[in-house]
């Protein structure tokens, strides 16, 4: 069997990636991660979207908070806030180990690929899992009051502000993933967009130069789930940015967001396809339980 290829960002995409994981054999399932939520904060390297992948298919994955790791403290985030420091980016002690050994490693010249595919399989992550570039690309949301960083709008600020317009900067210096090249000319099974946001999880990965095009002549069928049931995001922002930037949020504005690129979209029962020129399947694209994750990734390949 050819390689299935996943697009993801962090909490809905590691919901579809983890039920991808159980129905497909870990040298199958190729995971792409967005790096656009990267930060420096604290002097430590930030992979938001790559730590939610890895703890999720590690089963590491704190179902409380809905980020993070299970079973963590808070001793270091309470001294911090003792000594007057930025508090509002909350690292837990277990996570912020990851963070700090992924700050050694970069510094030592180590490429991002290497250090996810590292600690992925020191955590017992089995399925390929990279991100879409080693080089930096940071997403930035213009809001009433000027550029944000995406980690300010989005933790500090709490999504608060109007979202005006959205940048990714540096993603037209970035190279792709090599290895993600290589698997789209190795004529992949499939594309799988996951249901994440977007505009700030999937749109990343495509604005680097050279994936849109590589995924276009791969040949392979491309589908989409969508992240949005009714008029609202399952989880996140998404709805509320679409709305923000002039759109009807709603499971076919999502895909008209892919416009071409797509060959199949995969929605809720009941949502309103009126206007989506591809395929439509329809399936429970909520998953609450790993029993729906599995049936959800089960429906998709069956698709496929």
């Amino acid at each position: 069997m050819s390689r299935v290829i996943a697009l993801s960002g962090g909490i809905g995409g590691a919901k579809l990636a983890l039920g991808l994981s159980h129905v497909l054999s870990p040298e199958d399932l190729l995971i792409v991660a967005n790096t656009g939520d990267d930060c420096e904060h604290l002097g430590l390297s930030i992979s938001p979207d790559i730590d939610t992948l890895t703890y999720t298919l590690a089963g590491l994955d704190n179902q409380v908070l809905g980020w993070g790791r299970r079973d963590e403290s808070w001793a270091f985030m309470e001294t911090l806030e003792a000594l007057g420091g930025e508090t509002w980016f909350r690292l837990g002690d277990r996570d912020l180990a990851l963070h700090v050994e992924r700050t050694r490693r970069l510094g030592a010249g180590e490429t991002l690929s290497v250090v996810t595919q590292r600690f992925a399989g020191r955590l017992g992550v089995q399925a390929t899992l990279l991100p879409m570039s080693d080089d930096p690309v940071r997403t930035r949301i213009l809001t009433p009051g000027g550029w944000l960083d995406f980690q300010h709008w989005f933790v500090r600020e709490q999504c608060r502000p109007a979202v005006l317009d959205i940048a990714f900067h540096g993603a037209d210096r970035a190279r792709p993933n090599a290895a993600l090249l290589e698997a789209l000319d190795a004529r992949p099974r499939a594309i799988i967009i996951c249901p994440s946001n977007p505009l700030i999880s999937i749109e990343p990965i495509l604005a680097v130069p050279g994936i849109r095009e590589a995924i276009s002549r791969c040949g392979a069928p491309v589908l989409a789930v969508s992240p949005i049931l009714g008029r609202e995001a399952v989880k996140g922002p998404t709805a509320r940015m679409l709305a923000d930037l002039g759109e009807n949020p709603s499971a076919a504005a999502v895909a008209r967001r892919y416009g071409k690129l797509l060959t199949h979209y995969v929605m809720e029962p009941g949502d309103d396809a009126t206007g989506i020129e591809v395929r439509v399947h329809r399936a429970q694209t909520l998953m609450r339980t790993l029993e729906e994750k599995v049936a959800l990734a089960r429906a998709i390949l069956s698709y496929l």
